[in-house]
Formats: C-alpha cells, sequence, structure tokens
C-alpha cells in the first residue's frame, strides 16, 4: 500500500496550487483523508481532513482559502490551495485512514510547496 502525494512547487502570492493524493495497494476502503505540512523548524499540523462521508475540517489559517475533496472511486484526494501566502510555504504530506480490513494510518512521500515572489 502506498500514498503517493503531487503538485507541490514555486508560486507567487495569490495564485493557486493544486495537490493530489492517490492510493494504490489491496485496500478494503479509505476511511478519513487528510493533509498536513510542516514548514522549516517547525511540527507538522494539520491542514484540513475529510471523512469518508464528506464531512471537512479546516485550520483556521487555511478557511476560506483552501479546499480539500476526494474521489472515492479513483482513490484520489485532492488539496485546492487559492490565494496563497507566503506562510503557506511548507512540504505538504497526505495521509489516509485505510481500512485492510483493519484501519491504520498511512502517509504519502510529502510534496514541497514554496509560495514566493
Amino acid at each position: 500500500v502506498q500514498l503517493q502525494a503531487s503538485g507541490g512547487g514555486l508560486v507567487q502570492p495569490g495564485r493557486s496550487l493544486r495537490l493530489s493524493c492517490v492510493v494504490s495497494g489491496t485496500i478494503f476502503g479509505i476511511n478519513v483523508m487528510g493533509w498536513y505540512r510542516q514548514a522549516p523548524g517547525k511540527q507538522r499540523k494539520l491542514v484540513a481532513r475529510i471523512t469518508s462521508g464528506g464531512s471537512t475540517n479546516y485550520a483556521d489559517s487555511v478557511k476560506g482559502r483552501f479546499t480539500i475533496s476526494r474521489d472515492n472511486a479513483k482513490r484520489m484526494g485532492y488539496l485546492q490551495m487559492n490565494n496563497l501566502e507566503p506562510e503557506d510555504t511548507a512540504v505538504y504530506y497526505c495521509k489516509a485512514v485505510l481500512m485492510r480490513p483493519t484501519c491504520n494510518d498511512y502517509w504519502g512521500q510529502g510534496t514541497l510547496v514554496t509560495v514566493s515572489s
């Protein structure tokens, strides 16, 4: 089982990026999916999460700018990031609770987002 995150890059303040995360391998289902980020010298923190039923939670710092979504049929998770700020610069990680059949946490490898002019 593997999670593969992609979509990071260098972007100017105010612009947008869309991160993607795909789950591969044999699983029974995907429970919660989430995106976390870790800025240099700081702890990894939750950015957004979405349940299997579509309920979402966001960190206060990204509310109104970021949108998390998922496509269960494609085993994909997404993070649409709009109006990016330099403070959003970090390595972004996707995480999923996968049923195999017991539930366990799995992490992707991280994708770097740099917001700079």
